[in-house]
């Protein structure tokens, strides 16, 4: 017999939280994996307290980025507080790793074989709230005759499957590349830094969501912005990063052209 009671309850932390909700900037910040929360439903998906504490589960760092980001910029910020093993708000329902079921090497086993009526609950509950508040924000603005320009923080682990990665950071972009390419030639002025174009990853319709039905579907400028995770391993860096971030959205935005 199907379970149709619902996955979150009222025990269960919210699906997002927003910040600077009445800021003035043109930034709309957005984290997708801000968050490790599990749904107590689920269990902790049988993983171990390492392991969601790992990568895997999340973007160690973004969250306190987010937020100081948020703060220099007086910039409106969201950030999703599930785990990413739960359901991954930054991808397609397509895509094989919505909900996955390996992550590097991490077996994600409570994932495997899951039922559509499950895979619903999570959709419903957790990745559609989040969307649906990102969307509400970008049509009151609109609403308002006030710009919007997204920006998606993510953070990248050193090594990906015993390969490391050089970049200290990585400027994303898909179809529009626009802004993504200012945020990229100032964040270049700085000479100590690798910056990756596209990479370590970079925006299609396979790979993600955020940005391609907030950002380019909309028309609105936008740029996901990835930082490795061992440079935000200390507050000192994290508030580095923010002043540089700040700094550099800021320098970029009065080089955008209207549409």
């Amino acid at each position: 017999m199907l379970d149709s009671s619902p996955l979150l309850s009222s025990d269960d932390p919210p699906v997002f939280t927003v910040e600077r909700a009445q800021g003035t900037s043109a930034f709309v910040l957005m984290c997708d994996h801000a968050g490790r929360e599990i749904p107590r439903k689920l269990a902790s998906l049988s993983l171990s307290e390492h392991e969601l504490s790992s990568h895997v589960a999340w973007d160690l760092g973004v969250a306190e980025l987010g937020r100081q980001l948020s703060v220099r910029l007086d910039a409106f910020l969201i950030m999703q507080n599930y785990s990413r093993l739960v359901i991954d708000a930054n991808r397609p329902l397509s895509a094989a790793d919505s909900i996955t079921a390996l992550s590097e090497r991490t077996r994600i086993a409570a994932n495997e074989a899951l039922s559509s009526s499950d895979a619903h609950k999570r959709f419903e509950e957790i990745f559609q709230p989040y969307h649906q508040r990102i969307g509400d924000e970008l049509d009151a603005r609109i609403a308002r005759a006030c710009p919007s320009v997204l920006v998606a923080l993510h953070s990248f682990t050193p090594v990906y499957l015993d390969e490391a990665r050089p970049w200290h950071a990585g400027v994303l972009y898909g179809r529009d590349p626009h802004f993504g390419r200012l945020v990229l030639e100032q964040l270049r002025n700085d000479s100590t830094l690798i910056v990756g174009n596209n990479q370590p990853y970079s925006v299609s319709d396979a790979s993600d969501y955020t940005l391609i039905v907030h950002g380019e579907q909309r028309g609105i400028p936008h740029v996901g912005i990835e930082i490795r995770q061992d440079l935000l391993a200390s507050d000192s860096n994290v508030q580095r990063w923010a002043e540089q971030l700040a700094a550099v959205l800021e320098a970029a935005l009065p080089l955008l052209s209207p549409n």
